[in-house]
This record gives structure tokens, sequence and C-alpha cells, in this order.
């Protein structure tokens, strides 16, 4: 068609979408008629311009692998499976595209899993001094003031 012209969409009646999606044309500088296409250089000089992309923020962590060991080898009250439970909802939040609900519930398997761990750490800590103190005859069922090596 002539420039100035509408332009009639091929499908023969009113497209709307095919008009939205029509880009327009770069723009082209005309040749002086005395300049043939022969005296031009053959080479092709093409501009890129970098366009600054969004920064999006890294994908959250689901957890997985520390709730897997919580799970294995300190799962107290079930707390090692729970995180194990909300790791799993949270990768699969991930792949879904869903980065809020990723995001709250990985934060809530990494909640359970250092509840878990802080658990496990007091509970080795009172192992290891009620072994301690009975290794060292502090829980004896001497009464106060027996001599300790027997009768003398």
């Amino acid at each position: 068609p002539p420039p100035g012209a509408p332009r009639v969409p091929r499908c023969g009646r009113s497209c709307p979408r095919a008009h939205d999606m029509q880009q327009p044309l770069p723009p082209y500088e005309v040749l002086p008629t005395e300049v043939s296409m022969e005296d031009l250089p053959r080479s092709t000089t093409v501009v890129v311009e970098e366009t600054q992309q969004q920064q999006q923020p890294p994908p959250p962590r689901d957890h997985l692998v520390w709730s897997l060991f919580t799970t294995l080898y300190g799962n107290f009250c079930c707390l090692g499976l729970l995180a194990f439970v909300f790791s799993v909802k949270s990768r699969d939040r991930k792949v879904l595209g869903d980065y809020s609900g990723a995001l709250s519930y990985g934060s809530t398997a990494k909640y359970l899993n250092i509840t878990a761990l802080v658990i496990n750490i007091v509970i080795v800590v009172l192992v290891i001094v009620f072994v301690s103190l009975a290794l060292a005859g502090v829980f004896s069922h001497r009464p106060y003031g027996y001599p300790p090596y027997g009768p003398t």
C-alpha cells in the first residue's frame, strides 16, 4: 500500500490484535541518485543497544538437604520430618514460580531445623554431663559420711 493509506488486514475483516502486534519499521535513509550500490563498501554495521535488565532476586532457599539431615540424625518430636515436608513444599512452590509461597515454606522449614538443632545440642550436652557425673560416682547410693573405701 502507498504511504499514508490505511492497512487492511489479510483476514479481510477488522483484526484489532493484528494491528497492535505490528512493530514500526526502523528509519531508512534514501540514497542520493548520484551514488550507486557498487560504490558503497560491502560491510554491514549493526548497532546493538544494551538494555538494562531488571535484577530478579535469587529464588528462595528450600533447605532440603538440611531438613534431610535433621530428619535422619536429629528427629526430636518429628521436627525434622516436619522441616522436610515444608522443604519439599517450598521446592514445589519454587518450581511452579510462586516465590512468595516458596519463601514462606522455606522459612518455616528453616525455623523448624533451627529448633530441632538447638534441642539436639541441649540433649547431647545433657547426656555428656550425666554420663560424666555417673562415671565420677556422684550418683552412688552411699549414705552421707560413709567411708568410700570400705570398712577400716
